[in-house]
């Protein structure tokens, strides 16, 4: 796999990542797409998400805080998106601890997302199973859900990706793990939510979203390797996670660590 090709792409492209995403991280994830090289747009109005989504070159759908109107613009955007084969990411938050949304997330998952991106309790709340969680935080290791993420994969024909303390790439016949150290990424917020933004923008300029979500993975964690060596607490990590993300050169990616697993 080129990845680094992949972040080529996405620099020389500068795709146009239409995000339906949560109030308390709308602001770092349009500052992640800026600085990794992308253009972000960010709004959820009905009437104006299905035409967006429609010119956009992927689509974000993250159910962080939604309201009533927020999750109408979803569904209009999302049947658009599909339409118009424009690639569009489910961000499940909380799902599985919060009704309104899992149901949501559940039906919306049918309209072929190219991507799925949650923690391990999410994914496997969407996958019907058993999990714990603490509202956004997760309660179970990424091993728990690698399964779940099998059965979503195969369900939707999508990729999903599962983060964790090593992030987990899978679609119906492949699994990777993405081996990097992002754990200042857990001590601000955003750090997940935007990098579904950032999984969008990757897989909007790629034709194999596996590949582009590995790449993505990948690029976003040695970003926040860089910026823990550069920080000293989680203030400065979130300002040097921005400059890290416009500083690492796709090459980097040809060192990044990862391995295949056999699908059981």
């Amino acid at each position: 796999m080129a990845l680094h090709a992949v972040a080529q792409e996405y620099r020389q492209q500068s795709p146009l990542v239409f995000c339906l995403t949560n109030t308390v991280v709308a602001n770092f994830t349009a500052n992640v797409l800026l600085a990794s090289g992308a253009s972000p747009a960010m709004t959820d109005l009905p009437g104006e998400a299905g035409p967006f989504a429609k010119a956009a070159s992927a689509v974000l759908v993250n159910l962080g805080t939604p309201s009533t109107e927020q999750l109408a613009a979803m569904e209009e955007a999302v049947q658009s998106a599909s339409a118009a084969g424009t690639p569009w990411i489910l961000d499940p938050v909380a799902v599985g601890a919060l009704p309104v949304r899992t149901d949501f997330a559940r039906r919306i998952a049918t309209q072929r997302p190219a991507l799925i991106r949650g923690n391990a309790s999410e994914i496997l709340a969407l996958a019907g199973r058993q999990s714990a969680s603490r509202g956004v935080d997760a309660l179970d290791d990424v091993s728990a859900a690698l399964a779940a993420g099998r059965d979503l994969a195969q369900q939707h024909d999508c990729v999903v990706a599962i983060s964790g303390q090593s992030d987990a790439i899978i679609d119906a016949t492949r699994t990777v793990l993405v081996h990097t150290n992002g754990i200042g990424l857990t001590r601000i917020t955003g750090g997940g939510c935007a990098l579904g933004a950032f999984c969008a923008g990757m897989i909007a300029v790629h034709d194999d979203p596996f590949e582009a979500a590995i790449a993505a993975h990948g690029f976003y964690g040695l970003a926040a390797e860089k910026a823990l060596e550069n920080s000293t607490g989680p203030g400065s990590f979130a300002v040097a996670f921005i400059d890290a993300l416009s500083a690492t050169d796709p090459e980097e990616l040809k060192t990044l660590k990862h391995e295949e697993l056999n699908h059981a």
